[in-house]
């Protein structure tokens, strides 16, 4: 298994940005001391309440300088919000002052209230962000110039004056569970992943499926399939329920607008739910209705809270059940003490990942 520190780089009550971020960078430091694989960010925008994060570029570079082996990236880049030439360029500047650690991971975007200030269409998003792995593609085939004539992104005779370390580019994510973007990914070789709020059982036979496209795609890699929760590990099982449980319910409020009762929290999360049933996912939409119940969330393994053994067992039976192979681990959620996060952090680095290094789900 591989592991990464995850990060929404939620804001934090009597923290300024800068101090914010500089806890971020103490948190990754300690990360590439204990050997984790990934770090990544998300993008979000226009929330003082939720994320502090838009600008997944600056976290890479930024973590960069913090860290010496550690692979970095956004999780991911919201395409639709971005011109293609310069997110191309983006990309290739970010590897070569990372020295070739850049992962780059693409994203269609969630959030409708993200795309009007951009005068970008929610509506045509996945289609945009499939066509730009071509124009990215495209983009870093060679050292001369290149063109590309798509429904959303056009170049004629466009040369960079960077190209990326990595040839002929970084590694490409797209966290997704729709069966036709995984089958898309898998012809093209980008790994892929979900979020917990996508039942582990549900998921597995669409990355089943998945693997299998894969194969008959003729990779020769294992690709690697992530899958991200909240994690926070302490001596006892006891010690950490008492010091992450409520705060685990706190976790992904900030997916949800600002309200002043729960009454109207639930009937957010009622209101989200019917979407995720419309969409055919009634397991998400279950998963959604009790998203801030911190004892629900324990109770049918959504989130990961225990001591190392605990936490351990659980994550090796998640992985098996869900059949992802990296984990995206948030560790920083709620409000948590920083001393509690960076011990946490510790303990996951020097007894949880050694433990499942050798375990492969698939």
């Amino acid at each position: 298994m591989k592991f990464a520190h995850f990060a929404h780089v939620w804001g934090k009550p009597g923290m300024t940005a800068a101090e914010r971020y500089a806890q971020l960078w103490r948190e990754l430091r300690l990360c590439d001391e204990l050997g984790f694989d990934y770090g990544f960010c998300v993008e979000h925008h226009f929330r003082r309440d939720e994320s502090w994060m838009s600008a997944p570029g600056l976290y890479a570079v930024g973590a960069g300088l913090q860290t010496k082996q550690i692979r970095l990236g956004g999780m991911g880049h919201v395409v639709p919000l971005h011109h293609p030439l310069r997110l191309c360029e983006e990309i290739a500047i970010a590897d070569q002052m990372l020295g070739g650690r850049l992962e780059v991971g693409l994203v269609p975007g969630i959030n409708p209230s993200y795309f009007p200030p951009f005068g970008a269409d929610f509506a045509d998003r996945r289609a945009v962000t499939l066509e730009f792995v071509e124009f990215l593609k495209a983009a870093f085939a060679g050292d001369g110039s290149f063109s590309f004539d798509g429904k959303y992104h056009k170049a004629k005779d466009v040369s960079f004056a960077v190209s990326p370390a990595q040839r002929p580019h970084p590694p490409l994510w797209i966290e997704t569970r729709d069966p036709a973007t995984l089958a898309f990914c898998a012809r093209h070789g980008i790994n892929a992943g979900y979020f917990f709020l996508f039942p582990r059982p549900h998921a597995a036979p669409r990355y089943r499926e998945f693997l299998r496209l894969w194969q008959e795609a003729g990779w020769t890699r294992k690709p690697n399939v992530a899958y991200s929760t909240v994690v926070y590990v302490d001596e006892t099982d006891e010690k950490a329920l008492k010091v992450a449980l409520e705060d685990a319910g706190r976790a992904y409020r900030g997916f949800l607008p600002a309200c002043e009762t729960k009454e109207e929290l639930q009937a957010l999360q009622n209101e989200h739910a019917r979407t995720f049933e419309e969409r055919g996912e009634p397991g998400a939409a279950e998963v959604m209705r009790h998203l801030t119940d911190p004892d629900y969330l324990l109770a049918h393994d959504l989130v990961l809270i225990g001591s190392p053994a605990t936490v351990t067992r659980k994550l090796r039976d998640y992985a098996a059940e869900g059949l992802f192979d990296t984990f995206f681990g948030e560790f920083n959620f709620g409000h948590l003490a920083e001393a509690d996060l960076m011990r946490s952090i510790r303990l996951f680095g020097t007894e949880v990942m050694p433990a499942l290094r050798d375990f492969a789900p698939y």
